[in-house]
């Protein structure tokens, strides 16, 4: 059980039923996350939107932001968040084989493109070493994306490590 209650909508058309709802489509089907959130209604729905638009929306292709987030997840010692599947990115590709490489030797890996390896570097070190990610490294990452794609994955690695991190803390599994 969580140590945070999940609390149920009380109003099935209200803003945390709508995030309720709207978070079926990174979980399939569970609701634990936007439930704790809806001890704050308001905030949930801010919540939970800043993480739908990272993750569904933008320039950066869907499959590469999942794992980035399921990269996130792992690192953040969350077996909530971790073992989560988007089924947009499974529907566009994305394989157990992607993520077992993505939380691996991504690096010398045939699987990824070097855009996407320097995605999931971005990823990999933002909260390991961040005194790697520099002028040198966001240089690289030019080659690769636009100045508006990097600065979505980077929205994507702040928002969805830390509240990977906060559910890890909540004992939900």
């Amino acid at each position: 059980m969580p140590i945070i209650e999940p609390q149920v909508p009380d109003d099935p058309n209200g803003p945390t039923a709508r995030t309720t709802e709207s978070f079926r489509r990174l979980s399939g089907g569970d609701t634990i996350f936007p439930q704790i959130l809806a001890h704050v209604p308001a905030y949930a729905e801010a919540i939970w939107g800043a993480m739908a638009e990272s993750l569904f929306e933008g320039g950066v292709d869907h499959r590469l932001k999942e794992l980035i987030r399921i990269q996130l997840a792992t690192s953040a010692k969350d077996p909530y968040f971790s073992t989560m599947r988007s089924a947009e990115a499974v529907q566009a590709g994305l394989t157990e084989e992607d993520v077992t490489a993505a939380l691996g030797d991504f690096q010398n890996s045939s699987r990824f493109t070097d855009a996407e390896k320097w995605a999931l570097r971005y990823s990999y070190l933002m909260y390991r070493h961040p005194d790697q990610v520099n002028a040198d490294f966001y240089n690289e990452g030019k080659r690769h994306y636009s100045e508006a794609q990097i600065m979505e994955m980077g929205g994507l690695i702040a928002i969805h490590y830390g509240l990977a991190v906060f559910m890890s803390t909540l004992s939900v599994d």
